[in-house]
Parts: C-alpha cells; sequence; structure tokens
C-alpha cells in the first residue's frame, strides 16, 4: 500500500521514518514545505506542495496534525487528489464529533476514514512502540492493520467513528492526574531531603509507578522539561475532555485542576516545555 503522510511534526516525522523502514512509504506534506523537503530528501520519497497531489499518489494517506479545523482543513484540501477505495488514517487528537464530521466528508468522494489517535510521546512515534486507539469501520481497522502495526506496539479498535477519540481523550484525562500527582510527589520527596534518583529508581518498581513518573520525573530532578508532549498540545486535549464531558452536564474535578495550573504555566511563557514543567508549580509550594 503506497501511503503518504501528512504532518510533521514532532510525533509524525518519526511516525513517516517507520513507514519508511518498512517500505510504505511514498511521500510527505507538511504546512512548511521546506520541513516536508527535507525528510522527503532523507527518506528518499516525495514531498508535493499540494496535499491533493499526494493523496491522487497513494492507497492510504495518514495525518498527524495538532488540532481539530487543522484535520478537517487538510482533508478539504486533499479531496480533489481522492481515489475511490482511499483509506485515511487521523492519527491526530481531537473531537470525537470531529472525527465522525471527518468520517462524513471523506465518505462524500467513496474514499473510507479511521480516527487513531495515538499514545506513548516522542519515544513511541521514534521506536514505533505507540499505543493506537481506533474507531471505524472494522473491515477498514483491519486494511490499516499493516499501517498502524510499523507505528505502534498496541494497536486496538474500539468502535464506530469518534471511538478511538472517546479513548484517547479517556488516556488524557489519566495523565493529567498522573503528571499532577507525579510533580506534587517529587515536590514533596525534594522538600524532604530525600535522595531523588534513588527515589525515582525505588519507587519506579513499586504500585505507585507509571510511565510518566519513569520517564519524566527525571525532568523534575533537574528541573529541565525539553517538550516531548507540550502543556499547549495537552491544555488543548483537556478542554476537549472538559467539552464531550459538559455535554452530559458533568464536570471533571481532575480536568478543570490542570486546566487552570496549564492556564498559570502558559501565562508565564512555558506552554512549549513538556507537560512535566507542573512540576514548577507544586515545587512553589514548598517555597512559600
Amino acid at each position: 500500500m503506497k501511503t503518504g503522510f501528512l504532518g510533521l511534526g514532532a510525533m509524525g516525522a518519526p511516525m513517516a521514518r517507520n513507514l519508511a523502514k518498512a517500505g510504505l512509504l511514498q511521500g510527505v506534506w507538511n504546512r512548511s514545505h521546506e520541513k516536508s523537503q527535507a525528510l522527503a530528501a532523507e527518506l528518499g520519497c516525495v514531498a508535493p506542495t499540494d496535499p491533493a497531489a499526494l493523496a491522487a499518489a497513494c492507497d492510504v494517506l495518514v495525518l498527524c496534525v495538532s488540532a481539530d479545523r487543522d484535520v478537517l482543513d487538510v482533508l478539504s484540501a486533499l479531496e480533489s487528489g481522492l481515489k475511490p477505495g482511499t483509506l485515511v488514517i487521523d492519527c491526530s487528537t481531537v473531537s470525537a464529533a470531529t472525527a465522525r464530521a471527518a468520517a462524513e466528508k471523506m465518505a462524500l468522494h467513496g474514499a473510507r476514514f479511521l480516527d487513531c489517535p495515538v499514545s506513548g510521546g516522542v519515544e513511541g512515534a521514534k521506536n514505533g512502540t505507540l499505543a493506537i486507539m481506533c474507531g471505524g469501520d472494522p473491515t477498514d481497522f483491519e486494511n490499516a492493520r499493516p499501517i498502524l502495526e510499523t507505528m505502534g506496539r498496541t494497536v486496538r479498535h474500539f468502535g464506530p467513528h469518534g471511538a478511538g477519540q472517546a479513548t484517547k481523550a479517556t488516556n488524557q484525562i489519566m495523565c493529567a492526574g498522573i503528571i499532577r500527582a507525579v510533580g506534587e510527589a517529587m515536590a514533596f520527596a525534594h522538600q524532604q531531603g530525600l535522595p531523588l534518583e534513588r527515589v525515582v529508581e525505588t519507587l519506579g518498581q513499586g504500585a505507585g509507578s507509571s510511565w510518566y513518573f519513569v520517564n519524566r520525573a527525571p525532568n523534575m530532578i533537574r528541573g529541565e522539561y525539553p517538550a516531548g508532549f507540550r502543556i499547549k498540545l495537552h491544555e488543548k486535549d483537556l478542554r476537549i475532555c472538559r467539552d464531550m464531558a459538559a455535554a452530559s452536564g458533568v464536570a471533571l474535578p481532575v480536568v478543570e485542576d490542570v486546566l487552570r495550573e496549564y492556564a498559570e504555566l502558559i501565562a508565564r511563557g512555558y506552554g512549549d516545555e513538556d507537560i512535566s514543567a507542573i512540576h514548577r508549580l507544586k515545587a512553589e509550594l514548598f517555597a512559600r
């Protein structure tokens, strides 16, 4: 299956590289053409300036962009190049409603659509070990599996269009609570005068451990927060979670609390740091 990849950010570029390693990548596209040209030269594929031109050359298109409007805009841009039966796989994180709208939009052009958001951070994208949560037709999911399994280790189907995004929203709520708890715990451990590297080494094997504790508590020890998952992006995702819950008349306390803390960090200029920078606020609790 000739596959095109659209959206070459921190997650998209390494995902495209894994498709190239598997011999599946036909071409790439990015809004900044210089980025797609550079990656195409590296991987030996094409880099059209027009998404429709990439669509015309491919059987499968994979998207990984930042927000709901971006997904719909890219889909509109590639419509004129779609061939009947083209499979469009969206790995962006957007609302379930946007996923359903995207599926309807593609169906008008005879294309098939899957919402397949991913989790696992930049590390997972580079290593091809992402968790991929899929919504859409089961047959389309099975057809997409060879593509998805080049990018992820855990690939699961959850139901009709939008189910993948609803699963990802569930994940983002969990991430919010976990990173907040890790930030508080590490600030507490520091205040108690504990050897922090040993804390991570030991508690990383205990009942309270998590991926974020093992992989992001070291950021907190160093006081450096290189972007693995930027605060601005998680803030966007949590607003999606809030809106989905509000449709049922529910407010989620964890989501609301973390959104308030992210707003403070963004206001201070830390929005492009990794979400582990929430530790900045937790450390200040002990500095009062």
